[in-house]
């Protein structure tokens, strides 16, 4: 029976104010878990509240469509979201589109299919019967990619695993794997490689056993409701972030090469997936 275990809600968080200052309300996707963004992404934050003079307020929740409705509604400037969810919420209003992290010199990333390092399994089928963690519902990586290969299989989670859970970050399904709380899990390449090269404790204890095809990085997006001048500000400030001393470290700790451009093609796979998805339902 498909059991869906949630983890508990997230709270905001704030950076000390600056009160003659404007406030930036910036969301961060649950890629990486609440303690770890708060860690990895403070200083690149702070880097760009310093740059546009603004104060940086940190919103964090629990699912990317929490994220995605604060973004429409206006509640929330900024974020750095899923590369499925900015499919998904252009669909319902329009999102400006700012940058996007390039990484080894790709603009792309993938999915890993990871299973325990001592595990027998080798391919997505030897999976039938088992246990496996999804990240976020709305995730690229951690569930839109594995139910389409299922999807081309004509197959369904529901009926091809024994127990499914969503875990709501891709640390966490890293975790789940390592620990062998879960037989398998789909995680966004650039959160394996990270840990992989910062803290392999974890990652050293699983195995990559399929990467998917290449996807558009997940990009950092603007409401429709912040001004273009700000939002060419912040742009500017994120394109040119690798030019300085400070700014390159930051990245360097983030294992970002430099934010760039994005174009909205880079994405459209994703909609195909979707619209397939969709379509079988």
């Amino acid at each position: 029976m498909q059991k869906n275990k949630p983890v508990p809600a997230v709270s905001e968080g704030t950076s000390p104010p600056h009160t003659s200052l404007p406030t930036l309300k910036v969301a961060v996707g649950a890629m990486i878990s609440p303690r770890d963004t708060e860690v990895y992404y403070q200083q690149l934050l702070r880097y760009l509240g310093e740059s546009i003079n603004a104060n940086v307020e940190l919103v964090q929740r629990k699912t990317y469509a929490e994220v995605n409705t604060l973004l429409i509604a206006g509640e929330i400037d900024l974020a750095f979201i899923c590369s499925g969810p900015y499919v998904t919420g252009t669909e319902q209003h329009p999102l400006h589109l700012l940058s996007t992290p390039q990484v080894q010199g790709q603009h792309t990333y993938k999915s890993y299919l990871i299973v325990h390092k001592d595990s027998a399994l080798k391919q997505l089928n030897d999976l039938q019967g088992k246990t496996f963690a999804f990240t976020d519902p709305d995730s690229n990586t951690g569930s839109l990619v594995p139910r389409y290969w299922l999807q081309q299989k004509g197959l369904t989670p529901e009926h091809f695993f024994k127990e499914t859970l969503f875990t709501y970050s891709h640390d966490n399904s890293i975790f789940a794997v390592a620990k062998g709380l879960v037989d398998g899990a789909a995680v966004d390449s650039l959160i394996w490689d990270f840990y992989q090269h910062n803290n392999s404790e974890l990652t050293a204890k699983t195995r990559i056993i399929h990467k998917s095809e290449a996807y558009g990085i997940p990009p950092v997006v603007a409401a429709s409701s912040m001004p273009q001048e700000r939002r060419e500000a912040i742009q500017h400030a994120l394109l040119a972030m690798h030019t300085s001393a400070q700014g390159k470290q930051i990245l360097q700790n983030l294992l970002i090469d430099r934010f760039v451009l994005p174009q909205d093609h880079w994405y459209s796979s994703i909609r195909t997936m979707q619209q397939t998805l969709q379509q079988a339902e």
